[in-house]
């Protein structure tokens, strides 16, 4: 840990050895989990800069904004849009509560759109208040590495600063990508579909996972015709097969219409909108085609095969246990490093960067029983393992407890859309492996069953704890009955 000291009533540090540098550390990126980092290892009293991108709401190798992917372009305008989504549906079923909606009812796009950038601008000078507070010293413009303990920061006139920091973080996040076809350039990504100047009233996406989903629901909520095209027979490959089943059949009952087995061939501008053309011969006419073909690591503009920082065959840098490149003085947390992607991993990445280097407390990331959660309409939120990653794992039996449900709510609303809770238990210990729930308020529920999980819980503390009545979350704690025991030797089958 470097030592402090007041040089012309600045803080500067000179580390063990006597070498003197501007920063005890230097952050390349602005996003969650670079910021969680910079304003922890301040708080340990390291003497920190952070620099990111001008503000933009869609990104691009020269604009981005603190805040990054999730509060810009990312997590947080994405659940506005489905809160606003979400609101069609409550409309339709709210006429059976016996609301009386007598006059026509529309949709304003713009005016939820200009909601929606008001918010995350708040948010991102949010973050920037934050990281002042805090003590951290801020810069807009482009971050490169040019050294084990130098940084170069382009500012937004083109002017370069140089530093010097015994601490290097990488935080840069990634990017969407676009399939390599024919007319690719009329297509969009997500960053560009959270920022539309009009709604789009015919949508395509291309694209089976979270993304994809998500966007389908909520151009389907506010009125739009949408067509899902995926490789897959289901949608949300790596998630609990059942799940993804009811997933697809919720989506189908809320008028997306999907096109499992699907790839796009190629696009053609008309004048009547975008012409989609499949590998399955179809034709489809389009106002906006969205690509949701997953995203890459940013780390191309970082110089980072000059300073001799390992990458793998993706681009994401390669780091140990601990968040370390191969180069000692150089770190790397979040979606940059590409192992789990999500902004409440980077954060916990970041606060375990700080603890180690700043606070005397070496710490690792763990990345068991993440939980995480698909912001579908109705949505889907998971933790631990999925029944098929359970039966690989398992050296026992597996035993899996289910229930499926037509919800309270429905009952009177009429809308025929099933819920589904799921526990995979350890049949040897009664071990609670895994959950995963489909229906209303699925991540809020979830976020309690991780700590359970976390906490090493068994089916027997589950059925011991009295649910809470009438909702839906008891279900979670009177699953009496195994609805199938699955022996850890088969093999599930993985090619949906």
């Amino acid at each position: 840990m470097s030592r402090k000291m007041l040089i012309d009533g600045e803080l500067s540090s000179s580390t063990d050895d006597g070498v003197q540098y501007d920063f005890d550390l230097f952050v390349i990126g602005g996003g969650s989990g670079g910021v969680r980092a910079a304003r922890f290892s301040a708080g340990f009293g390291a003497k920190v800069a952070i620099c990111e991108l001008p503000f933009h709401p869609i990104s691009s190798e020269l604009l981005g904004g603190f805040g990054g992917t999730c509060v810009i372009r990312g997590c947080v305008p994405k659940k506005i849009l489905v809160y606003g989504a979400s609101f069609g549906g409550e409309l339709e079923d709210a006429r059976n509560y016996g609301w009386e909606l007598n006059q026509k009812i529309d949709f304003n796009w713009k005016k939820l759109l200009q909601k929606k950038t008001q918010e995350i601008v708040r948010l991102n000078e949010i973050y920037k208040r934050m990281l002042t507070n805090a003590g951290v010293k801020s810069f807009e413009g482009e971050g490169r590495i040019s050294g084990p303990h130098e940084v170069e920061v382009t500012q937004i006139d083109d002017t370069k600063l140089s530093f010097s920091a015994k601490h290097i973080l990488i935080a840069t996040g990634s990017r969407a990508q676009r399939p390599h076809i024919p007319g690719q350039e009329l297509g969009i990504t997500s960053d560009e579909a959270l920022s539309l100047d009009e709604f789009p009233k015919r949508a395509v996406i291309l694209g089976g996972g979270y993304i994809a989903v998500e966007f389908a629901s909520i151009w389907r909520g506010m009125g739009g015709t949408v067509d899902l095209f995926f490789r897959k027979e289901l949608p949300l490959r790596g998630f609990d097969d059942e799940m993804r089943a009811l997933v697809a059949k919720n989506l189908e009952g809320r008028g997306i219409n999907l096109h499992p087995g699907t790839n796009l061939k190629e696009l053609i501008k008309t004048d009547n909108g975008i012409k989609v053309l499949t590998d399955h011969g179809e034709e489809l006419m389009a106002d906006v085609v969205l690509f949701a073909t997953g995203r890459i690591p940013n780390s191309k503009r970082l110089n980072l095969g000059a300073v001799g920082v390992q990458l793998d065959a993706a681009g994401a840098v390669k780091v140990d246990e601990y968040s370390r490149t191969n180069i000692p003085s150089i770190w790397a947390i979040g979606d940059v490093t590409n192992r789990i992607n999500l902004t409440p991993v980077a954060l916990m990445e970041g606060t375990c960067f700080s603890k180690t280097v700043f606070g005397g407390q070496p710490s690792k990331p763990d990345y068991n029983d993440v939980p995480c959660a698909v912001f579908c309409i109705p949505p889907l939120s998971v933790v631990g393992l999925s029944e098929q990653q359970a039966v690989e794992q398992a050296k026992g039996d597996i035993l899996v407890f289910t229930s499926t449900f037509n919800p309270m709510k429905n009952t009177i609303s009429g809308r025929q859309e099933k819920s589904m809770m799921k526990l995979i238990v350890d049949a040897e210990t009664d071990k609670v492996l895994g959950a995963a729930m489909c229906g209303p308020d699925a991540p809020e529920i979830t976020q309690g069953i991780a700590i359970a999980l976390k906490c090493g819980a068994t089916k027997a503390q589950f059925d011991s704890t009295v649910g809470i009545h009438p909702s839906a979350a008891e279900e979670f704690v009177t699953m009496r009955s195994v609805t199938r025991t699955v022996a850890g030797a088969l093999k599930p089958k993985t090619n949906l």
